[in-house]
């Protein structure tokens, strides 16, 4: 599974899960009944687009070293008028790729 949900961010929203194209995540209440929150399937094949959507920047994407990713993880707001994956390697550091949404498909 390549994406990671962190439950104290997730307001359970649900955003998520009508964004996601093969109906893989699933809103789940919690064992208190206070709050929802999200499930992924293992299935789950990394096309990012529930953590676009994520206002809360609640869910991760897991990028293994299977990937070149060394363990780390990618989580993404938008600033502005930029979208911004924001990098955390495991050591802690953090990486920041900013692209403009108008420009993103000019080569």
């Amino acid at each position: 599974m390549s994406i990671r949900i962190d439950k104290s961010k997730c307001t359970g929203c649900g955003a998520c899960t009508r964004v996601c194209p093969g109906n893989l995540l699933q809103l789940t209440e919690e064992k208190d009944g206070k709050k929802s929150s999200i499930r992924c399937s293992r299935d789950c094949w990394g096309c990012c687009s529930c953590i676009k959507e994520c206002r809360f920047q609640a869910l991760q994407f897991f990028l293994g070293a299977d990937i070149g990713g060394q363990g780390a993880v990618m989580t993404f707001k938008k600033a502005g008028g930029l979208n911004e994956w924001e990098i955390t390697l495991p050591a802690g550091e953090k990486k920041t790729i900013a692209v403009d949404p108008k420009n993103a498909n000019q080569y």
